[in-house]
């Protein structure tokens, strides 16, 4: 199926997926730092063998130029979304392809399996106006509450505080990077593509406490 959405140089998009019928599509701590480490190696102009890569240290590998500029994410047991901000001509296009494909491959061959591993092509949403970016930040990072409070993009965030607590202790996402924790994985991230309060450290209880967070595609 032709996408409807037409990807251009110099603007954001959400974008998300899926496993197939819902699976999930992380089911051991390292495929979720498979993906997480392909964020940031898929991200290159270069090709690249991952086994050759998978020890060395971010600022030990050549990139070339990057494709997309990455301003959050977070992964999820059986989901994952990217905020992202098209650098090349047809960049997000190349960057999910080589993300999900090289994830994909990883996956049916550890666990036996054959098919696709995402719901169809991934799914995107132009970013149009500066407080839908905003919006996304706030989503994006909130995302993990779901694991330990399933309802609170219905009805609110029950305990905040325990809210706070979880998101900072969660790896697989790029809130610690806006909060002052130094991790190598903040490489992953091209904060200067972004408006200023990207690259300020945030406060979660500014967006716990923002009603707009409420809702999402997933």
């Amino acid at each position: 199926m032709e996408r409807k959405l037409t990807f251009s140089v110099g603007e954001y998009y959400h974008i998300y997926n899926r496993g197939v019928e819902k699976r999930d599509i992380f089911t051991q701590q390292k495929d979720w730092a498979r993906f997480h480490r392909l964020l940031y190696l898929a991200n290159s102009t270069n090709s690249f063998i991952f086994r050759d890569l998978e020890n060395k240290t971010f600022d030990k590998i050549e990139r070339g130029k990057i494709l997309v500029a990455i301003g959050a994410y977070v992964l999820m047991p059986n989901h994952f979304h990217i905020l992202a901000k098209e650098i090349n001509n047809n960049g997000l296009s190349m960057f999910m392809e080589k993300l999900t494909t090289g994830y994909s491959m990883y996956f049916n061959k550890k666990y036996e399996r054959v098919g696709p591993l995402f719901q169809g092509r991934f799914k995107a949403q132009h970013v149009d106006d500066d407080d839908y970016l905003k919006y996304l930040y706030a989503y994006i990072h909130l995302n993990p509450v779901k694991l330990i409070d399933p309802a609170w993009k219905e009805v609110g965030i029950k305990d905040k505080e325990k809210a706070s607590r979880y998101i900072k202790k969660y790896h697989y996402s790029s809130y610690n990077d806006y909060c002052g924790v130094i991790r190598e994985e903040a490489a992953i991230l091209t904060k200067s593509e972004y408006p200023d309060y990207f690259s300020k450290t945030q406060s979660l209880t500014m967006y716990i406490n923002d009603e707009t967070t409420e809702g999402g595609p997933l």
